[in-house]
């Protein structure tokens, strides 16, 4: 089968024939891959961010954002049957941990993470666990909801943690509607009944901010934080989330705050630089977000099925992933690239 490959760090990954995935445990089940999301952590891999962290071994297959079809399920797996389609939580995880247990499986202490630490879904099949897989409603195509496997389920969660200081009246402020931030601010109109600022630098993002239900927009290249000042009245928002996480965000997602407010890290690449008198005197809050949980992602396929969460994405075919991976490197790609095996 192809798959895309990384054979070292700071280069392109490549396209190639690898051998087929197998079963191996009770517990497995191979995936027909109907979408592949591209995420700027695929970036960050091959430029060796996660070297040291995901301590994987080269060559391996990236791909964190996956959907398709089941075409193979080990002895063990009873819910699902050959020909389902599903989305896949990008992490494979035990059950059987204290996280697991307790439905925070993103922290389970057994887990795999396919496309990180191990081969992922930019192929054209993909070993996962049985776990791992939520069936989708009949209506989902899994290209058209691939890339809500992490950046929608990212999102999703920060969303989630966020609403119970969201009530009505509330500001909140999304930095980014971009490939996770279009995602939030649809979770965010969905969940909440706060006034949803959204800033961006670029003029089409806000436009698509608008018509997904944004109350108000702010271009990023003007002073993003005066006019958050200016829309909350001088007070400043009760929560920020960030989807950008770099390149001077950190700095302004915070001084947006008002007393008491929390700001939400989801993009990541730059540093949080707080001063801690103003963390006490102010008594904010810095919350760190990861992927969500199953459940999330579960919650999140409702929403999809609902029509209330929409991905807007853009197709390659597998062995365009360097194109795919050049549109998002210099912002021609708006929403996500999904890259889809057989297309040509």
């Amino acid at each position: 089968m192809q798959a895309v490959r990384v054979h070292g760090y700071h280069g392109r990954p490549i396209v190639e024939e690898v051998p087929e995935p197998r079963i191996t445990s009770p517990q497995d089940v191979i995936v027909e891959i109907g979408g592949a999301g591209l995420c700027r952590t695929d970036l960050h891999v091959i430029e060796g961010q996660w070297q040291e962290k995901s301590q994987v071994s080269l060559p391996y297959t990236l791909g964190h954002e996956n959907a398709g079809w089941v075409r193979e399920i080990g002895s063990g797996v009873s819910h699902l049957a050959v020909g389902d389609p599903v989305i896949l939580h990008p992490l494979m995880t035990c059950g059987l941990c204290r996280a697991c247990r307790s439905g925070d499986d993103v922290h389970c202490a057994n887990s795999a993470f396919p496309g990180i630490d191990c081969d992922g879904g930019m192929a054209e099949f993909m070993r996962t666990n049985a776990r791992s897989c939520v069936k989708l409603d009949p209506g989902l195509r899994p290209a058209d909801v691939a890339a809500l496997a992490d950046a929608g389920l990212t999102a999703y969660h920060a969303v989630r943690k966020a609403v119970p200081l969201l009530y009505p009246g509330a500001f909140v402020v999304a930095i980014g509607a971009g490939g996770l931030g279009h995602i939030g601010i649809q979770a965010l109109v969905a969940l909440t009944a706060a006034e949803i600022v959204v800033v961006d630098t670029s003029e089409a993002a806000l436009e698509l901010a608008k018509s997904l239900g944004a109350h108000h927009t702010v271009r990023a290249d003007g002073d993003p934080v005066l006019a958050v000042q200016e829309i909350t009245a001088g007070r400043g928002a009760h929560v920020v989330i960030d989807f950008v996480g770099e390149r001077g965000t950190e700095a302004q997602g915070v001084a947006m705050l008002r007393r008491a407010g929390s700001y939400f890290v989801v993009g990541y690449g730059g540093h949080v630089h707080v001063p801690t008198i103003d963390i006490i005197s102010n008594e904010i809050n810095v919350i760190g977000n990861l992927v969500g949980s199953y459940n999330d992602l579960d919650e999140l396929m409702t929403l999809a099925a609902q029509g209330k969460v929409r991905l807007h994405t853009t197709t390659y075919a597998l062995d365009a992933v360097n194109d795919a991976m050049d549109d998002l490197e210099h912002g021609r790609l708006q929403g996500r690239g999904i890259l889809v095996p057989g297309a040509r």
